[in-house]
C-alpha cells in the first residue's frame, strides 16, 4: 500500500494543529482542575488527624498507675456486657 500524501496521512489522525477554530482561545484548550468542597473538607480533615497523636499518653500513663497501685477495678458487669455485644457483632 502506498500512501501518496502526508497531508492525507495527517488528516486520516487529525495531527494537523495549525488550524485554529474561529472563536477558540487558548484559554479554553487548556486542562483544568477543580476539587469539590467535599474534597477540600476532606483534605482538611486529613490534615488536622495529622497533628493528632495516635496514643493519649496521659490517658496510658494514668491506666498505668492505676494497675501498678492495686486501684484498677473492672466491673464484670460492664466487661460482660460489652463481652456478649462483640460476640453477637463479631467483632473479636
Amino acid at each position: 500500500m502506498r500512501i501518496g500524501s502526508i497531508n492525507q496521512v495527517s488528516q486520516l489522525y487529525q495531527t494537523s494543529s495549525t488550524t485554529k477554530k474561529k472563536g477558540a482561545s487558548f484559554e479554553s484548550q487548556l486542562d483544568a482542575v477543580s476539587i469539590s468542597s467535599v474534597g477540600k473538607e476532606y483534605q482538611t480533615a486529613k490534615n488536622a488527624l495529622l497533628k493528632v497523636p495516635d496514643v493519649r499518653q496521659d490517658k496510658v500513663d494514668a491506666l498505668k498507675q492505676s494497675i501498678q497501685s492495686g486501684s484498677y477495678e473492672v466491673s464484670t458487669e460492664d466487661f460482660a456486657a460489652h463481652l456478649m455485644a462483640a460476640f453477637k457483632n463479631r467483632t473479636i
